[in-house]
C-alpha cells in the first residue's frame, strides 16, 4: 500500500534499539497492527486495492509517518497467491494457496513505535477501514519481556556475534 522503502528499515537487518522515555516517562514501544480483510481468505490471484482505497490509505500512512510513529508497512497479495509450510512429524510440507480451511488472513500490516496500548488503539481508530476489515493490535516481544536469564543469553550470543 506505499512504495516500498518509504517507511524506514524494511529491507534493513533490525538493530538492538535502546529507547527514549517520553515526555510523560514512559518507553516506546512496538506494536502491530495486522489488517484482516474479511473476504480475502478466498480473493483470486491479482485481487488489488482500488486507485480510491490506495490514496484514501496513503494519506492514513503519511499522518502515521509525519507523526513519527511508523516504523514499516506493506499490504499483503491475497492467500491464492501464497504457500504455508507446515512442519508435522519434523518434515516440512508445502501447501499452495488459497487454503479452504482459513476464516480469517491477513492483508496487510503497520509496524508502530508508540508509548502504549492505548496509543496503539487509537491509530487504529483513526484508520480508514471498511465495513469487512478489522485491526488486530498486538505489541511486538521486545527482549525485556523475557526473564533474566533468556536475556542474559541472547547478550552473550549476541557478543559473540551470532
Amino acid at each position: 500500500m506505499q512504495e516500498r522503502g518509504a517507511a524506514t528499515g524494511l529491507n534493513a537487518k533490525p538493530a538492538r534499539r535502546v529507547y527514549p522515555t517520553t515526555t510523560t516517562g514512559e518507553t516506546p514501544m512496538r506494536y502491530m497492527m495486522l489488517m484482516i480483510p474479511q473476504g480475502y481468505e478466498s480473493a483470486k490471484a491479482g485481487t488489488l486495492p482500488s486507485a480510491e482505497q490506495i490514496e484514501t490509505m496513503r494519506a492514513y500512512n503519511q499522518e502515521l509517518q509525519e507523526a513519527g510513529v511508523l516504523i514499516s508497512l506493506d499490504g499483503l497479495h491475497p492467500p491464492s497467491m501464497g504457500a504455508r509450510v507446515s512442519f508435522r512429524g519434523g518434515r516440512p510440507t508445502v501447501t499452495d494457496g488459497p487454503f479452504p480451511e482459513a476464516k480469517e488472513v491477513l492483508g496487510g500490516f503497520w509496524m508502530l513505535d508508540v508509548a502504549s496500548r492505548e496509543e496503539a488503539i487509537a491509530w487504529a481508530k483513526r484508520c480508514p477501514g471498511s465495513d469487512n476489515e478489522t485491526i488486530e493490535i498486538r505489541k511486538v516481544m521486545e527482549i525485556e519481556d523475557f526473564p533474566a536469564d533468556v536475556q542474559e543469553s541472547v547478550e552473550r550470543l549476541e557478543s559473540q556475534g551470532r
